[in-house]
């Protein structure tokens, strides 16, 4: 029997998109997401914690996500978890202070922009290409 996944995130860009194309034509951008959450704990202290997200789109979602989405745009992104092949966790990576990091990989099956510079009717045109896409 075949399994199921699927993940939704809310979160900011980081960084500006990066779009390529593989060696047969398609296009792939990838964006890393900041997923952030806060609490307070049970002494009144505010906590805060970083999840980052590298997500990856394909084809048609990733010409328009490079188009149309920039650094620190809020977006919704639903799709698959890809766990590292060597640990079967995230990917973890050291920053430039010195602090090891992870980094989650999700490949995007639906991308929805939540905030910035473009119009509405620009996000409907692209939301509308994107749905065209999907075989289901």
């Amino acid at each position: 029997m075949a399994g199921y996944e699927q993940i939704t995130i809310v979160g900011n860009l980081g960084r500006d998109p990066e779009m390529r194309f593989t060696q047969d034509g398609s296009a792939v951008t990838t964006f890393p997401v900041a997923v952030n959450r806060s609490w307070t704990r049970g002494n009144g202290e505010r906590e805060e914690a970083t999840t980052w997200f590298r997500v990856t789109a394909w084809r048609r979602q990733a010409e328009t996500c490079a188009e149309y989405l920039s650094k620190g745009r809020q977006v919704m992104v639903t799709g698959r978890m890809n766990a590292d092949r060597e640990t079967g966790g995230p990917r973890l990576w050291t920053g430039q202070d010195g602090v090891t990091r992870a980094s989650y990989e999700i490949t995007a099956q639906n991308v929805v922009f939540l905030s910035g510079r473009s119009t509405s009717q620009e996000m409907d045109d692209a939301a509308t290409e994107i749905d065209d896409e999907i075989p289901f």
